[in-house]
Order: C-alpha cells, then sequence, then structure tokens
C-alpha cells in the first residue's frame, strides 16, 4: 500500500469518529464499562490469591525435638526435614527461646508461680514451613517417622479449610469473569454492529465506485481501534484511582489487616506495566476487530 493511501485510510478513520461521535462514544462507553468490570475481577481475584498465599505463608508446622540428642543429631534431623520435597524452611527454636516468650506473655502474678522452677520444661523444636499448603498433612506425617522426632504439631484442619476456600473462591472469580467477558463480547458487538449499520449506504457506495473490501474495512478498523484505545486509557486510569484508595485505606490500619495477610496486596506500581498492557491491547483490539467484522456484513451488495 502506497504511503498516500495510508494517510488517506488513516485520516477517515480518524474523521469517521467525529462525524458518527454518537455511535463512537456509545462504543467507547460500552469498552470503558466492560473493560472496568473485567478489569477490577481480575485484579480481585490477583489479590486473593495473594492474601491466600500471605496466610500459607504464616503456617508452619512445629516439630518437637526429643530431649537430649545433641548438635550433631539435631543437625542430622534438620538436613532430613529441609530435603523433603514440601518443606520450605527449617528454623531452630530453642527451649532457652520458647521459655523467654512464655514469660514475656505471663502477668506478674503467673511469673512468680515459675520463680523457683529448676529446669525449663519447653522442648526444642523446628519450625518448618511448606511450599504447598494443602500436602502440609502428608508432610507432617512424613517428619513423624524421623528418629528423634518426639511429635509434630501442625493446622492441618486449617490448612484443610484454607485450600478449600481458596479452591471455591477461584471458581467463584472465573465463573464471573468468564461471564462478564462473555456479555461484554455480545453488547460491544451489539452496538458495533449498530454503529456500521448506520453507515450502510456509505459502504454500498464506496463499493459501487470500485473499492476493495480491504480498502473499505481499513477506516472502521483504525476508527475502532483508536476508540478501544481512548475507552482503555480512561478505564486505566478510573482502575488506578480506585484501587489505590482502596489499597491505602488498607495499608492506614496495617496492623489489624496484616493478620489476614492483607499487607501482601499488590500496590498498583508494582502491576502498572503489565495493567497498562492488557488495557491498551484489549481496548484496541475489541474496537477493532469488533468494527472490521461488523463492517464486513454490508460489503455484499
Amino acid at each position: 500500500m502506497k504511503a498516500s493511501s495510508a494517510r488517506y485510510l488513516v485520516g477517515q478513520g480518524v474523521k469517521s469518529i467525529w462525524r458518527n461521535r454518537m455511535m463512537s462514544f456509545a462504543s467507547f462507553c460500552i469498552i470503558l464499562v466492560s473493560l472496568l468490570m473485567v478489569g477490577v475481577s481480575v485484579l480481585v481475584t490477583i489479590n486473593l490469591n495473594k492474601i491466600i498465599s500471605g496466610i500459607e505463608d504464616q503456617s508452619e508446622a512445629s516439630v518437637v525435638i526429643k530431649d537430649d540428642i545433641g548438635e550433631e543429631k539435631q543437625q542430622e534431623l534438620r538436613e532430613q526435614i529441609e530435603a523433603l520435597p514440601n518443606v520450605a524452611s527449617v528454623s531452630f527454636y530453642s527451649k532457652d527461646e520458647a521459655w523467654e516468650d512464655m514469660k514475656a506473655d505471663m502477668t506478674e502474678e503467673q511469673q512468680d508461680l515459675f520463680r523457683y522452677a529448676d529446669d525449663n520444661p519447653l522442648p526444642d523444636t523446628f519450625r518448618v514451613t511448606v511450599n504447598d499448603i494443602s500436602l502440609m498433612s502428608d508432610t507432617s506425617m512424613q517428619i513423624e517417622t524421623f528418629d528423634n522426632v518426639d511429635s509434630v504439631k501442625s493446622p492441618t484442619q486449617f490448612a484443610d479449610v484454607l485450600v478449600s476456600i481458596q479452591n471455591i473462591l477461584m471458581i467463584i472469580m472465573t465463573a464471573v469473569i468468564l461471564a462478564l467477558i462473555v456479555v461484554c463480547l455480545i453488547i460491544i458487538s451489539n452496538t458495533t454492529r449498530s454503529s456500521v449499520f448506520a453507515r450502510r449506504k456509505e459502504i454500498n457506495i464506496m463499493k459501487y465506485v470500485g473499492a476493495t473490501n480491504s480498502f473499505i474495512r481499513i477506516p472502521f478498523f483504525i476508527e475502532g481501534m483508536l476508540v478501544g484505545i481512548a475507552a482503555a486509557a480512561v478505564a486505566l486510569f478510573l482502575t488506578k484511582f480506585a484501587y489505590e484508595g482502596v489499597y491505602n485505606v488498607f495499608r492506614n490500619d496495617i496492623d489489624l489487616w496484616s493478620i489476614l495477610g492483607v499487607s501482601s496486596l499488590y500496590s498498583f506500581d508494582q502491576m502498572s506495566v503489565e495493567v497498562t498492557a492488557c488495557y491498551l491491547a484489549a481496548g484496541a483490539i475489541i474496537g477493532a476487530v469488533g468494527s472490521s467484522i461488523s463492517a464486513g456484513k454490508h460489503l455484499r451488495v
């Protein structure tokens, strides 16, 4: 295609936006709302997974070590635990540390009861975090089979509940996102079709004077792409504004929400490049392809 022809087609696409500004505005609004609904749903899903992962990271098993086994056997036991495929980290928690932490949580009266205790009754332990919380029960059973392990205490019931909640949320959010995408595509298709139908005479005239199908489609393609990009830019701004507002609400009361893992929410800056690229690409593709396909219906004269 010659440069002059390309400039002409691009110019026609830009002019068509103004000439058909009401239908272009309708397409703009539909794409804007569609991108907002799908985009917000995806961001919510991503952060729900992040929250659940944060809670998983705080879940750990406590491996009680048998008394007086010596440092060499303790190290051997630690290496055995670390060698398990689902183990993420192992840290030693001595009986002295546990004793001091327990006393710190006591009242003065309770501390007086233990003031004259000769021996520390607490055991040495290993604190074990896992990669996959759904396998915590299996991992705990494996650790219990090792020599010099007295017992293993792990939140297996909590882990099972957490995994069930995560699976249910993923199913619900996936269904919601897919439903929104289908509804958005139907609405956008109908709106674009209406826009092209309003210019069917223009298409017919161009066809009668010898214009090729590609020559007719390109201005619609460019028009739809520009409208989609504009809608995506506004949707991106609104999403950023709303997301940062909600994010700051959680961050301002971090001590309360950190219990639920909200401290690990993604900030918008962490996702800005990916979100911007997805919004602009989705807007351009939806607008361009929708207009181009709808225009094809009126190319047969």
